[in-house]
């Protein structure tokens, strides 16, 4: 491949050419079943081309239709096991890998952003990409003062390629939602859309990573690379090892998922508490498992890579979530629903029953009212069926909330998260991790309470 796809016709193209290609293999398909061919064979068959189809159009243009992908990636576990399998497989490449741009465009960029010297910087330089993403590509180096660093360097023409792949996947996400059961997918590609200007933005990235180097410098769970130095186009930061958590799905040991799905859920509800920022793009390719946790080199640590997307929350996560959480674990259908309309959950033009409100919600939270949950591909597949099925109650509610702008990155983030965990199998104690850092969960007692309850 040459450099990224960067002319609106030929990324429109190819973009428009994913729906039609399925139209094209159902027709395939029926010529088959015509001809006498089992339904499950075929079905295989159609799923595998479509699959591969998907990944080969959205892994090599890479922009917005790749950052689509990866989005997609971590709901896979919503999808019914016959259809999940060649899906699995596609979408899993999508998390790790991506065509590379040539070396010397690379070299260009570099030139252009670090000056025509810029090999001086460095020690050493691997002209071959360690990893490619959506909008990027990772080198890895050696600094001039011996640390090893990762490069990132920026697609040229990635902006003009991201706004144009979400907004052709837009014109055809009715066509895209069936992918998917249960996600609605023009919210995501919208929101996808809006972070654009901040995805490309390497300052801003820079700046948030630094930051949660920073806080997470001494944690024993959780490291973050700081960063080494960064200009447009370009982020050097120290560089981790470790086994991506992409791998840790497909063959990691039960206790690799278990302690990999803790330590995403504690960086998940202890990041905004310590930061002010959540970090808002958790598919698998951003993590790693490093040795040595605090049990020592047998155990793990979790590594946290790409800040390009975050939610700037500074006060952390809203104490709204905490409260409205507990309060349906307490079966306050009542005062739940009065929080839901006074945040816009429920808007001021619609009526709903607040019991059949907490029904909607408790299978939701199930994960919250047990001290220990095993996220299963089961337990995503029969919410999503759940909300998705148009003659379920469910469906029925959940089509009359609301989801109010500021809650929209959490939303997604907290969905994809679950996704995750679903697809590592993780035993997780969720319930440890929300006590601890989510604001209104814990109900707060006045002094005077607390004197009575010691006394007592």
């Amino acid at each position: 491949m040459s450099d990224l796809p960067r002319k609106a016709v030929t990324r429109t193209a190819k973009l428009a050419a994913l729906p039609l290609g399925f139209a094209g293999r159902a027709t395939w398909g029926l010529g088959k079943r015509i001809v006498g061919e089992s339904a499950e064979i075929v079905g295989r068959e159609l799923q595998q081309r479509t699959a591969d189809q998907l990944f080969k159009v959205l892994g090599e243009l890479k922009g917005g239709a790749m950052k689509f992908g990866q989005a997609l990636s971590v709901f896979e576990s919503a999808l019914p096991e016959e259809v999940a399998g060649p899906y699995r497989a596609a979408l899993t490449k999508l998390q790790e890998a991506a065509p590379p741009m040539p070396t010397r465009t690379v070299h260009t960029v570099l030139g252009e952003r670090l000056g025509e010297d810029w090999r001086e910087l460095f020690a050493e330089f691997d002209d071959k990409p360690s990893a490619a993403a959506s909008i990027g590509q990772v080198h890895r180096a050696v600094w001039h003062d011996g640390r090893e660093v990762a490069v990132k360097v920026q697609y040229p023409g990635a902006g003009e390629a991201l706004l144009s792949d979400l907004n052709q996947l837009g014109r055809f996400a009715r066509l895209l939602g069936p992918l998917v059961p249960g996600i609605d997918i023009k919210p995501l590609i919208a929101e996808l859309r809006d972070r654009v200007s901040e995805e490309l933005d390497y300052g801003l990235e820079a700046q948030a990573q630094q930051a949660h180097a920073e806080e997470f410098a001494d944690d024993p769970d959780v490291v973050v690379p700081g960063v080494v130095h960064q200009s447009d186009q370009v982020l050097i930061t120290e560089w981790i090892d470790g086994v991506p958590l992409s791998e840790v799905i497909s063959e990691g040991t039960q206790e690799q998922r278990d302690r990999a799905g803790q330590l995403l859920a504690r960086f998940l509800f202890s990041g905004p508490a310590r930061t002010g920022l959540l970090h808002a793009d958790p598919h698998p390719g951003n993590f790693r498992l490093l040795p040595g946790g605090p049990d020592g080199e047998d155990d793990w640590r979790l590594g946290v890579l790409d800040f390009g997307t975050v939610d700037r929350l500074s006060g952390g996560l809203p104490d709204t979530i905490g409260t409205s959480l507990r309060m349906t674990l307490d079966g306050e259908a009542e005062a739940v629903y009065e929080l839901l309309c006074a945040e816009g959950f429920v808007k001021a033009s619609i009526e709903l029953d607040p019991d059949a409100v907490l029904d909607y919600l408790l299978p939701i939270i199930e994960p919250a009212e047990v001290d220990e949950f095993t996220f299963t591909r089961g337990w995503m597949r029969s919410q999503a069926a759940r909300i998705a099925d148009p003659r379920s109650p469910a469906h029925q509610l959940g089509k009359q909330l609301n989801l109010p702008p500021a809650y929209l990155l959490i939303h997604r983030v907290t969905l994809s998260t679950i996704g995750v965990l679903c697809q590592l199998g993780a035993t997780v104690r969720l319930r440890e991790e929300l006590e601890e850092w989510l604001p209104g969960f814990v109900p707060e007692w006045d002094g005077d309470e607390e004197e009575s309850a010691a006394e007592a």
